[in-house]
């Protein structure tokens, strides 16, 4: 998952009350397992918990293995914000780096040079767009389940 600068804004305010990078992840995906996720449409999907939902986008990935992800990141310099969602690892890095820690394999890959942040998991990409209150139907849902 990416974050859009507003989505981490609200992520801390309401969850990691802190700015770490690892903190708001972890944050993050402990909200994700306590979550219930709901597909609105092919774009947006939201997780969750009865309380708060955050909204998502889907973003368009390529599956590749990883010999070819190491070609296409070698040339970039500078540190970005790396995201291998399996092993929920998030880091502020350069990516030729940061792939040095992923196990070989097909993975989602999803760059953003101008945001300067990547990509990598088994499932497609999501951008969190806004964690906001949950609505009445959303927490219906949760009841129900």
């Amino acid at each position: 998952m990416l974050l859009t600068r507003h989505a981490e804004e609200r992520l801390i305010k309401r969850l990691a009350k802190r700015r770490r990078l690892e903190r708001v992840y972890s944050e993050l995906w402990a909200f994700l397992d306590r979550s219930r996720r709901i597909d609105v449409n092919e774009r947006v999907v939201i997780f969750t918990d009865g309380r708060k939902s955050l909204v998502c986008a889907r973003l368009d990935c390529e599956r590749l293995p990883l010999e070819e992800i190491k070609k296409r990141v070698e040339n970039l310099r500078g540190t970005y914000r790396c995201v291998f969602l399996d092993k929920r690892l998030v880091k502020e890095t350069s990516p030729p780096k940061f792939l040095l820690e992923i196990p070989d394999g097909e993975y989602c890959f999803y760059i953003n040079r101008e945001k300067r942040s990547l990509y990598i998991g088994s499932e497609e990409p999501l951008l969190v767009i806004t964690l906001r209150p949950a609505k009445r139907s959303e927490r219906e849902k949760v009841k129900g389940s």
